[in-house]
């Protein structure tokens, strides 16, 4: 049986006395596209940042492309792409000394660099954008951009972080069919979102409220467990039982 992409067990993260996740359990098979949706608060982004090897547990056991979280993070880190809320991009570079830095902090090595550059560049259509500097381009661009900087060193697991936060509609529908496509190259992605339109595209989804891993399965699945005909319906009652 092929091991999980992505699997946590009892997996806890407390800061002080408030528990941020509690006692996680999940396993994301390779090549899926699974979601984490929930309430702001609701734990989604600590969780993230724990599978990335960027916050070291309380207790339980998480392992990333088979590597370990809190006893191989380094490891992990040469496994995945992370592309955070923030795009973590150099506004006074151009798109092109952007990638190149970044392949380099990803030791892409000299001899493959150009090559693995030019592939992302084409896969994402960058081209004409390469002189551009950074701090000139849309929301969409932008986002492009810091998705093909967390692909170059080629990673078996992509972590996104609320990646659509601010962008267009049509840019987030382009977003999520080059996501799709990935994914059906083998690529496992786990993506935090706000939209419903999103959610959807998700082969399977994890829904949290306060830190609590409370439902998962497919979209429709999902929605089914917490009480609405609908994801969009889930999602609004289960903000009503968390503002209680």
């Amino acid at each position: 049986m092929t091991q999980p992409a992505v699997e946590t067990r009892q997996l806890t993260r407390r800061f002080g006395e408030l528990v941020a996740v509690k006692a996680l359990d999940l396993a994301v098979p390779q090549g899926e596209v699974f979601g984490l949706l929930g309430p702001n608060g609701s734990g989604k982004t600590t969780t993230i940042r724990m599978l990335c090897g960027l916050l070291e547990p309380t207790s339980g056991t998480a392992t990333v492309a088979g590597f370990d979280v809190a006893r191989e993070p380094d490891r992990i880190k040469e496994r995945i792409g992370y592309m955070s809320q923030k795009f973590g991009l150099y506004d006074d570079l151009t798109v092109a000394e952007n990638l190149d830095f970044y392949a380099g902090i990803y030791g892409v090595g000299n001899g493959a660099r150009h090559g693995r550059v030019n592939e992302v560049i084409g896969f994402l259509g960058l081209g004409g954008r390469l002189e551009q500097l950074v701090g000139t381009l849309s929301g969409g661009w932008k986002q492009r951009l810091a998705l093909g900087s967390a692909l170059l060193h080629k990673p078996a697991v992509l972590f996104l972080d609320e990646p659509t936060a601010g962008v267009d509609p049509a840019a987030r529908r382009g977003f999520w069919r080059t996501i799709k496509t990935l994914a059906e190259a083998g690529t496992t992605v786990l993506v935090t979102t706000h939209y419903m339109d999103e959610a959807e595209r998700c082969d399977r989804l994890g829904l949290m409220s306060r830190g609590h891993l409370i439902a998962v399965g497919t979209p429709a699945e999902v929605a089914a467990h917490v009480g609405g005909a609908t994801l969009e319906d889930a999602f609004i009652i289960l903000q009503e039982r968390d503002e209680r």
